[in-house]
């Protein structure tokens, strides 16, 4: 009994050696095909490179593989990664180049592509000029192509309106942006950057020097570095001029002296709201001014500043000049060309010695008020977060670091003593909570310049979103209130109504002096990019009364903060609602 319980033991000891050694032949076996199948995901991916030339890899993205969120961000696709980026993205593979285990479901092997495709995320290069033959304007458009020519951002000679967008950028919707504004010429540079103007520029450039694929539209070219691709849009113009009309400034008295004025001038028997605004608009000139049979173009200006209208009945509230009395009174028309004397940003030459924060709740107007900002001074604003969708439309310093101080001030939704105290000052903007909470409501359900739907707002996200946001509003004001070092309090609706007074308010809180001019051509172009169209009335009140009583208390306890601190307490059309 004893020799064959001895003979057991043994046996069970060699199968115990032999499992063993079988599960880790196998863990082996598995890592070496895992490693393996890696390796020919890379090589799949990277088709387009030479096997000699190493793919960028950022130094702050390699290591442990660990990605900073702002840097995945921040990046941008390199055009080597275009054509891979899809074939990682797709659920099915070409056959005939992939081997069947790269179209497998398994998590982990999905896990290693994403890994892969994240790690070789670098800045996005000029196309090289190898590619450049295959995708030389394959799409069709509509203007003429007029050649590559040189840009330079002290002279430009398309300066007429600049657009941007790093992400959706084509040779059609720079096109139509131009035309809209009866521009003769597009040009299109960086692959993300539209400039508009009547004129060519002087200098023309070798075709390949136009390398940059449009960030919108492959296979297209969009200018290059200091570079522009310029397409002639005169065909689109009349069909772009019915969707885009001239807009009627109102009565005004006129000047004594015009041509003083005006720096372009026009005397035209017959003479029409159409003919003047098309001769001032070929000017490059923002207004159209007629009196009589005569037409004047030029900028709002301290002469001529457009706030002190006349009565209309004095120039007939006709669409001609013939009615004005005596020559005294003119007619003001905006033509359809944007005010470029305050569109020119760059960033701080060297580090704000003060660090100023532009603080607000969200859908408190902080965009619109950096969009005055920049315009005024000249100066980016930076951001505490990173918004693509603000990058891509020209804020460029939501892509520098918060805190590197190149930046006039910094938008930052925060409260709390730590993340107020990090500043020196700010400019504290304020707005009716009933607006802000609509705002941010349709900011985060429907973006920048959409509306939430009528099922969004009477689903259970609304009545939620308002408990727990109305809260925030109060104490973002009074954490500020409290923490804030050196504050300047600006209420939207009195910016909004009072737009020069308040932004000079600004302007000088942020040690900044700006002409008046500046500031005519803001008020100008006060609307920017991020405007929703309109006010979209809806057919019920979405508000309930325990949310207004909520609400109301909210704003009499800040309003009461303000007065202790010596502030203006809030508008009266706060409360009640």
């Amino acid at each position: 009994m004893a020799k064959a319980f001895f003979r057991l033991q043994k046996f069970l000891r060699r199968t115990q050696f032999l499992l063993f050694f079988l599960t880790a032949a196998y863990l082996m076996a598995g890592s070496l095909l895992l490693l393996q199948r890696t390796h020919l995901v890379i090589q799949q991916g990277s088709r387009g490179t030479s096997a000699n030339q190493a793919l960028p890899v950022p130094d702050r993205m390699a290591g442990a593989g660990i990605v900073d969120s702002r840097t995945l961000q921040n990046a941008r696709l390199g055009p080597r990664l275009l054509g891979g980026m899809d074939a990682l993205q797709e659920p099915a593979l070409d056959q005939q180049h992939s081997p069947r285990w790269l179209v497998s479901r398994n998590s982990e092997l999905r896990q290693l592509r994403r890994r892969w495709f994240h790690r070789f995320i670098s800045n996005q290069e000029p196309i090289q000029t190898a590619g450049f033959k295959a995708m030389m304007h394959t799409a069709e458009h509509k203007g003429t192509y007029m050649g590559c020519f040189s840009d330079d951002s002290r002279e430009r000679t398309l300066k007429g309106a600049v657009f941007y967008d790093l992400r959706k950028m084509t040779v059609s919707h720079c096109q139509e942006a131009c035309a809209e504004r009866a521009y003769t010429y597009a040009g299109l540079a960086y692959g993300a950057e539209c400039y508009c103007g009547n004129k060519l520029p002087l200098t023309v450039s070798k075709p390949e020097e136009c390398n940059s694929e449009c960030k919108g539209e492959k296979g297209s070219v969009c200018g290059g570095v200091n570079r522009l691709s310029v397409y002639k849009v005169e065909e689109l113009r009349a069909g772009a001029r019915q969707r885009k009309n001239v807009i009627y400034r109102g009565c005004f008295r006129a000047p004594e002296n015009l041509t003083d004025i005006f720096p372009a001038s026009l005397i035209q028997p017959n003479l029409t709201v159409e003919m003047c605004s098309e001769f001032c608009s070929k000017k490059e000139f923002p207004l159209a001014v007629i009196r009589g049979q005569e037409c004047y173009c030029g900028y709002p200006t301290g002469r001529f500043s457009l706030h002190d209208g006349a009565d209309g009945l004095l120039c007939g509230r006709m669409h001609n000049a013939s009615s004005a009395l005596g020559g005294k009174y003119c007619l003001v028309y905006q033509t359809p060309v944007q005010d470029t004397r305050c569109t020119d940003r760059k960033f701080l030459t060297t580090k704000s010695k003060v660090f100023v924060a532009l603080s607000s709740f969200p859908g408190a107007g902080n965009t619109w008020a950096r969009h005055l900002i920049e315009h005024a001074t000249g100066y980016y604003t930076g951001s505490y977060y990173f918004d693509g969708a603000l990058y891509n439309k020209g804020f460029k310093g939501e892509k520098d670091h918060w805190r590197s101080r190149r930046t006039i001030c910094v938008k930052t939704h925060e409260s709390g003593k730590t993340e107020i105290e990090m500043f020196d000052s700010a400019i504290l903007l304020i707005r009716n909570p009933y607006k802000s909470l609509m705002a941010e409501f349709n900011r985060k359900y429907a973006g920048h310049l959409g509306y939430a739907t009528d099922r969004t707002w009477k689903s259970k996200e609304w009545p939620e979103f308002v408990n727990s946001y109305a809260s925030w509003w109060a104490s973002h004001v009074l954490d500020w209130l409290k923490y804030g070092k050196r504050l300047l309090v600006i209420h939207y609706e009195d910016l909004k109504q009072s737009l020069i007074p308040k932004l000079k308010e600004m302007v000088e809180f942020l040690n900044m002096t700006v002409t008046e001019d500046r500031l005519l051509c803001v008020e100008n172009n006060r609307d920017g990019n991020f405007k929703r169209s309109g006010a979209k009335q809806k057919d019920f009140e979405p508000f309930t009364q325990e949310m207004k009583d909520l609400i109301n208390r909210y704003i009499l306890t800040v309003d009461e903060a303000l007065r202790g601190r010596n502030f203006t307490g809030l508008p009266r059309e706060y409360v009640p609602r």
